[in-house]
């Protein structure tokens, strides 16, 4: 099966903070995903230098394949430790997945235990402890399997509803119960169960965190790919091949354009079905065209799809319960794992007009914005221009 490891990301500030003092760095490779929590003693400014430094460090060496023995000791060798409190400025959590075999292993300096389920019930990975430069670190290890998810939190987390709700907090116990009741949903993204622990989170807190709180989650899971046709190419001889290489693509297929939605229609043999019920104030109606999932129309739509995509922050819960183009379009680049840009660079004259918005003028600047924002969301995503 083609897997993909899907992960979501997640904090909430310390009431009355502008900073976080927690701090979460994704490397993604073709090879590895590696994930860097780190908490910062304290809160706010302070706080969030230290976790900053500490998740920069360890990244920056992962980047460069320096082994994990000698970053772990690099680390250990330069955090310091507050002298009256005994404890280290900055804790951190290392999780790192290979994703031929799926191998996982964590490496955890202070911060809660991370937590492994299978099948939706809390599992064990093998653990063992030792001390490397005078620092206890707990290191685990283990195989993912279809459906297994990750978790690793700060302690902000652990102590929700600290003398409010819960004597001591939330507590390890509690945060796992609430993970397998969700996971016994039989949820597909990662992001399902990072938002609702951290909404739960919020709740424990009355609104007003008494800590900086995160939690990075990573669910193993089928890929969903999605390829986007957009524009007709230069040459005209190519188009054919273009749209039967979006017809035969085995994931989701779209298509941007009216002119790019003909191209495919003479393909198919059928003529484009425009759907009048989509049409909205700002966005053109939708087609309907048998093999390809989703007919909009192209630039006005695209750059709608980036307000849409920027108004939700990236999360497809988010997005507006209404069925236009741009929302549907938005829909189906959140909910893909890595999205192929097929652009046609043949000049459509009438978008060249100079009294339109440079926003909306040339089809490339609105894809690579669109491009830079799905990277950022941690999609593969990859362009041809044609």
């Amino acid at each position: 099966m083609n897997h993909f490891l899907d992960l979501s990301v997640a904090a909430l500030n310390k009431a009355g903070e502008e900073l976080c003092g927690d701090q979460v760095r994704v490397l993604r490779t073709a090879d590895k995903t590696r994930v860097v929590l780190s908490d910062g003693l304290g809160s706010g400014v302070k706080a969030s230098i230290l976790a900053t430094l500490t998740s920069g460090i360890i990244i920056t060496m992962l980047r460069e394949d320096v082994p994990l023995v000698d970053v772990i000791e690099t680390v250990a060798g330069t955090l310091p430790v507050c002298q009256m409190r005994k404890l280290a400025y900055a804790t951190f959590t290392i999780i790192e997945v290979d994703h031929r075999t799926y191998d996982v292993r964590i490496i955890n300096f202070d911060n809660p235990p991370v937590f492994y389920f299978r099948e939706g019930c809390l599992s064990d990975l093998k653990t063992w402890t030792e001390t490397i430069l005078g620092r206890r670190m707990t290191f685990s290890e283990g195989r993912l399997q279809n459906g297994d998810f990750l978790a690793a939190i700060s302690d902000g987390v652990w102590y929700a509803g600290l003398g409010q709700t819960y004597n001591f907090g939330w507590g390890w116990e509690n945060v796992a119960s609430y993970m397998e009741a969700i996971l016994s949903r039989r949820i597909r993204v990662a992001q399902t169960v990072v938002d609702e622990v951290m909404n739960h989170t919020r709740a424990l807190y009355g609104d007003a965190p008494g800590d900086d709180a995160s939690l990075v989650g990573l669910l193993l899971r089928g890929r969903q790919s999605a390829m986007v046709f957009t524009g007709p190419p230069i040459d005209k001889a190519q188009d054919a091949v273009y749209a039967r290489r979006l017809l035969d693509f085995p994931g989701r297929r779209i298509v941007c354009g009216g002119t790019t939605a003909n191209i495919v229609a003479r393909q198919v043999g059928k003529e484009v079905d425009v759907l009048l019920s989509s049409l909205d104030e700002d966005v053109p109606p939708m087609g309907r065209l048998p093999g390809v999932h989703l007919v909009t129309e192209g630039i006005l739509t695209l750059n709608q799809a980036i307000r849409e995509i920027e108004a939700a922050q990236g999360d497809l819960v988010n997005l507006p319960d209404e069925h236009n183009g741009a929302i549907m379009l938005a829909l189906e680049l959140l909910a893909a794992d890595d999205i192929t840009f097929v652009v046609g660079q043949q000049v459509n004259a009438f978008y060249q007009n100079p009294k339109l918005p440079n926003s909306v003028s040339i089809r490339p600047n609105l894809v690579r914005r669109l491009v830079a924002m799905l990277q950022d969301l941690h999609k593969q995503v990859t362009v041809q221009y044609c």
